[in-house]
């Protein structure tokens, strides 16, 4: 099959501005450019699916170049529901150089940031020779206008579509970029640079677009830096054992879509594990291939290997096996309590909440259910110490198969 083909196979095209794309992509050498603003310090799994995207296109023969929107980060593509805040020049170049950093070492391609041809413009040349050209009826129906009239929105947000038109036609003149791609959502600022580049460079001037779905939770929301749980690419804000979960707890109706979507596996590889999958679901052979491929991709096998021996230590309960390090990666999230001498075992369970009080905790122990650093401990009269600990600082408590808490001790 042909590329266009394998990225419909692959679940991949939501929208293409017309048929010439297909034939660009399937026989010809584009350039073409997706954006991010600096709206963070690193990208999310949000933004995965159109970065995977582009990366294919290079395979193929397609160059791809990222904007880093130094200048549209300062007004923000406008939210659904509500105004963006505002980010000081500090924070978005901060964030900026974060991004660039984080790309050339993830995705090696070439960049640019468009605060370097918009913050060049003044007011009355951007309404003369731009402004003049958007009719406000147009701009309006724009999907991520829409949405917004009945609650408001500014004309810093309103102009936005603008200001991305301006980037897709700089980069048709001066780079020769006559492609951009995005997520569904982007489809309007597609557009609009489409019909920028028409009105300055006539209509036989050529550029596409093409936009792939939105990578969703299972309710149909965005997965967003704004949204709780958020899955960062940054190792340092969801660490690879994290990353590796997120991959690994895909639900079963999304696993194959997901490997379609996300990975480098051949369409045979594919099939293989759809076939494995419907055949032995339990044994989530597909979603430890998803794990597998997403965690080496971003974080290298060492973060994929170190994140198999972690889940197969909690698994196990021999944590007294893992590092220092390894505790605080694989009990990130988990609650720690602190302290600063020893502390009995029953006490400790009703201080780290594993036990509602101090007879049900008596009850625990002396059922077997408890264990220390991975040691079944029944002596009620035991006493946490700090030789007890991994590492020289943490305490691992376990009730039951799946219930660990974590003691930290300080000095």
């Amino acid at each position: 099959m042909n590329l266009f083909e394998e990225l419909q196979w692959r679940g991949l095209v939501h929208s293409v501005t017309d048929e010439s794309v297909i034939e660009k992509l399937n026989n010809g050498k584009v350039t073409f450019y997706l954006g991010t603003d600096p709206t963070g310090d690193s990208l999310h799994v949000g933004h995965l699916l159109v970065f995977i995207l582009a990366k294919r296109l290079e395979k193929h023969g397609h160059h791809p170049i990222l904007l880093i929107g130094g200048a549209t980060g300062f007004i923000g593509d406008p939210k659904p529901t509500a105004e963006r805040k505002m980010l000081t020049k500090e924070q978005i170049d901060h964030n900026a150089e974060c991004l660039y950093n984080q790309v050339k070492s993830l995705f090696n391609c070439d960049m640019v940031n468009n605060y370097d041809w918009i913050s060049k413009l003044d007011l009355i040349s951007f309404l003369r020779k731009y402004g003049k050209l958007f009719n406000v009826n147009y701009m309006i129906n724009k999907d991520t206008v829409k949405s917004r009239l009945d609650s408001g929105i500014s004309y810093t947000e309103f102009s936005y579509q603008i200001l991305q038109a301006l980037d897709f036609e700089h980069l048709w003149e001066e780079k020769g970029c006559h492609m951009q791609i995005g997520g569904q959502d982007q489809w309007g600022n597609i557009t609009s640079g489409l019909e920028l580049i028409r009105k300055l460079h006539g209509f036989e001037a050529w550029a596409g677009g093409f936009t792939a779905p939105l990578f969703t939770k299972s309710d149909g929301t965005k997965f967003g830096k704004s949204e709780s749980g958020a899955v960062w690419l940054d190792p340092t804000k969801t660490s690879p054992y994290a990353f590796y979960q997120f991959w690994l707890n895909t639900p079963d109706a999304d696993v194959i879509k997901e490997l379609k979507q996300f990975t480098f596996l051949s369409k045979e590889e594919v099939e293989a594990l759809e076939k494995s999958f419907n055949e032995a679901p339990h044994l989530r052979e597909a979603q430890k291939a998803l794990a597998k491929e997403m965690t080496v991709m971003i974080h290298g096998e060492k973060a994929y290997e170190q994140a198999i021996r972690l889940s197969a230590a909690l698994f196990s309960g021999k944590v007294a096996e893992l590092s220092k390090e390894e505790i605080a990666m694989g009990f990130e999230g988990i609650p720690q309590v602190e302290v600063s001498e020893s502390i009995g075992l029953i006490d400790a369970l009703v201080l780290v909440k594993a036990a509602s009080s101090k007879r049900e905790a008596r009850d625990f122990v002396n059922g077997g259910g408890v264990s220390i650093n991975g040691v079944q401990q029944k002596d009620m009269n035991f006493v946490i110490t700090a030789d007890c600990t991994i590492g020289d600082e943490y305490t691992i408590i376990r009730r039951g198969k799946k219930n660990y808490y974590v003691i930290k001790h300080v000095k």
